[in-house]
């Protein structure tokens, strides 16, 4: 089923095709014709064309906007979408190409001023506009792929002005960013600059009267505090060792003094071990071991006696000086230590005193540090905005360099003539192709057999095709027998016939819908046909307002049908013989007009019943159907109804009506031919390909 359905289709395709090829043959001068035209017309605008020449100037922008990020490690070579297309705005924008127009002198330039408007009432401003509005439209700004590059093209039709405007373009737009960033950044140092003065002074103030307030309240500094404070430290720690000493010393003079109560100076540990008594204790135990031995040798009186004893007393005595002079020194101890501890309190109390005063000024001398501190920090960050901006417009006004400079252009960018022929052609060829389709569609005619064999039922007999020349295609039978033209003769004869018929048909009428179908050439030339086969034939002009037959043969006689139909003639005096041998000629004279019915009685009957045993066919030439009563009464004498049918000119509806008359008349309509057909379409040779039988048609 698949199969089936597929072959089907390309049958379709097929005849798509096959008609396609028809109607390039049929058309194809129109095609031709049509489609020079256009294209020459075309040919000749495209090289009138004025050659316009396109330089481009490539601007880089830096994605890191601030140079100073590599030293400082956050380097991040990063610039979005955004930004790139703000930049394209920027170089398309009216003030750049205002700058350029004013840098250049564009002003008077015929390329451009052409189009700007002229006349009084037209202001400066408004034909400055215009005119920037007119090289805008030759600019051609673009980023280049994902790339931080700008392509800035300008098309003109000077190369070297197309460069110049270029460059100058590049060249304004990197001006325009330094001209507006350094206008915002010498508005930004002058403010930084006059707010820092202020803030200078402020905090230089603020440190004065901070510095005079330390120095007035003996205050070191906000840490280290005032000399007083510094001073209760020490002194402190001084008193604590005093108290501590003289404490010390009146437990040494008290021990010293219950000594002495309990035994003597000797008793007192100060004396014991003070060397000098130490000393003037061992001479006086060297003077008692001496006092022995005098006592022993010389008596308690003896001078030498005397004098040991001298000495013991004045050794004893000096014991005794020392011991009571090491005690007073004890008590001089004691009370040095407690003057000293008293000298110390005092101090410290004074200290105090003084400490709470400087503890209640050091409120206001912090108050006055923090509002220094505050004004240096204001200043400090003051100066950071002033670094941070200046920093930022340096970078910003270095974004964007220019890499490659516009050069002129040695070639013309547009137009591109080799594409424009070839669009031309194509174009022309489209209309070309438009016209020939058009002219196919505005056909009303019948071109396919299928349309009158599954529309009207209809067999097509023959397809005889169109005779080029001005010689009558009927001559053609006699003198080209082999041509394609008595080839199709041949066809309706056997189609008409019947290559077996039991009873032969002897009367055969051929008939049209309409006026100029090519009826009684194609009766003339069926008629010869028959003629040359062998057959006796008579050829009847039954077209009796038009008589063509005399007019297309050339023949010439006494009477004709008319007269013969109106006994005014025999019928011997009409028939005339054709230069085609066995082919006789019934004509009629000329053009007959009447009200009378000339068909409609018996005499026609009578007439073709007498020939009929004369002749072996009679053809019959009638009128056209549609319009005329004639033919419908000839019809249904005859045998056999042909109609002729132009190919390609009679509408189908026409051509339905013709055939249902017949029908209803009851006459013998067997088929139809079509006439003055294009030897090269589908309907010659039926549905195969009419060039292949082209070797089967030529004259011999």
């Amino acid at each position: 089923m698949n199969s089936a359905a597929s072959e089907g289709k390309e049958v379709r395709l097929s005849d798509n095709v096959l008609a396609l090829k028809g109607v390039l043959r049929r058309r194809w001068v129109t095609l031709a014709l049509v489609t020079g035209v256009i294209f020459a017309v075309a040919a000749v605008l495209i090289l009138l064309m004025t050659p316009s020449y396109q330089a481009t100037a490539r601007l880089q922008i830096d994605p890191n906007r601030d140079p100073l990020a590599r030293s400082r490690g956050n380097y991040t070579p990063d610039l979005d979408s955004e930004a790139i297309e703000t930049e394209v705005t920027l170089l398309n924008s009216q003030e750049v190409a205002r700058a350029v127009v004013q840098r250049l002198n564009l002003q008077n330039d015929p390329e451009f001023a052409k189009d700007v408007e002229a006349g009084a009432s037209v202001s400066p401003a408004d034909r400055m506009d215009s005119l920037v509005r007119a090289v805008k439209g030759n600019l051609n700004v673009g980023r280049d792929k994902l790339t931080y590059v700008i392509n800035v093209g300008f098309e003109s039709t000077d190369p070297r002005k197309a460069a110049d405007i270029a460059n100058a373009f590049a060249e304004e737009y990197i001006r325009a960013k330094i001209g507006t960033r350094m206008g915002t950044a010498e508005t930004q140092a002058a403010f930084f600059e006059r707010r820092l003065t202020e803030l200078g002074n402020e905090v230089r103030a603020a440190e004065a009267a901070a510095a005079q307030y330390r120095a007035q309240t003996g205050m070191i500094g906000r840490d280290a505090g005032t000399i007083v404070d510094q001073q209760v430290g020490p002194l402190s720690s001084q008193l604590a060792t005093a108290e501590s000493s003289a404490a010390e010393a009146r437990a040494n003079l008290n021990a010293a003094r219950a000594q002495i109560a309990r035994g003597g100076l000797d008793a007192v540990s100060e004396v014991r071990s003070s060397q000098v008594v130490s000393d003037l204790r061992r001479q006086r135990a060297e003077v008692v071991r001496s006092k022995g031995e005098v006592d022993a040798r010389y008596g308690p009186l003896h001078p030498e006696t005397v004098k040991v004893q001298d000495q013991l007393k004045q050794l004893d005595r000096q014991i005794a000086e020392e011991a009571e002079r090491a005690v007073a020194s004890l008590q001089a101890a004691s009370q040095a230590a407690d003057a000293r501890v008293a000298s110390l309190r005092g101090s410290l109390r004074q200290l105090e005193g003084q400490q709470a005063t400087n503890t209640r000024a050091s409120v206001t001398g912090d108050s006055l540090e923090r509002e220094a501190a505050s004004k240096r920090a204001a200043y400090d960050q003051m100066a950071k905005l002033s670094v941070d901006s200046v920093q930022g417009q340096r970078s910003e006004i270095a974004t964007a360099t220019i890499i490659d400079r516009a050069t002129p252009p040695t070639s013309p960018t547009a137009p591109k003539r080799s594409l424009l022929l070839a669009m031309a052609l194509i174009v022309a060829f489209a209309g070309g192709s438009a016209t020939i389709i058009t002219q196919e569609l505005l056909v009303p005619g019948i071109r396919n057999v299928s349309d009158l064999e599954s529309e009207l039922g209809l067999t097509v007999l023959a397809a005889v095709p169109k005779v080029k020349g001005k010689e009558s295609p009927a001559n053609l039978i006699a003198d080209k027998s082999t041509s394609l033209f008595g080839e199709s003769m041949r066809i309706a004869r056997a189609s008409i016939l019947g290559v077996r018929s039991s009873e032969p048909i002897k009367i055969i009428a051929i008939t049209s819908t309409v006026p100029a179908e090519g009826k009684t050439t194609t009766a003339l030339a069926f008629a010869r046909t028959l003629a040359v086969s062998g057959s006796r034939t008579l050829l009847i002009d039954c077209d009796i307002r038009r008589a063509s037959l005399r007019q297309t043969t050339g023949i010439a006689g006494d009477a004709g049908l008319v007269e013969i139909l109106d006994k005014q003639a025999p019928v011997e005096a009409a028939i005339i013989a054709d230069t085609t041998e066995k082919l006789d000629l019934l004509p009629v004279l000329r053009p007959h007009y009447s009200s009378e019915d000339v068909f409609g009685g018996d005499t026609m009957a009578q007439l073709l019943k007498d020939l009929s045993s004369r002749y072996d066919h009679i053809v019959l030439d009638l009128p056209p159907l549609l319009g005329l009563a004639d033919g419908r009464f000839l019809a249904a004498l005859a045998d056999a109804v042909v109609l002729v049918v132009r190919w390609g000119k009679t509408p189908m509806r026409p051509v339905a009506a013709a055939v249902q008359q017949l029908r209803a008349d009851d006459a013998h309509l067997i088929g139809a031919i079509f006439a003055m057909v294009d030897p090269s379409s589908e309907a010659i040779g039926g549905l195969y390909y009419s060039q292949q039988y082209a070797a089967y048609y030529r004259a011999g």
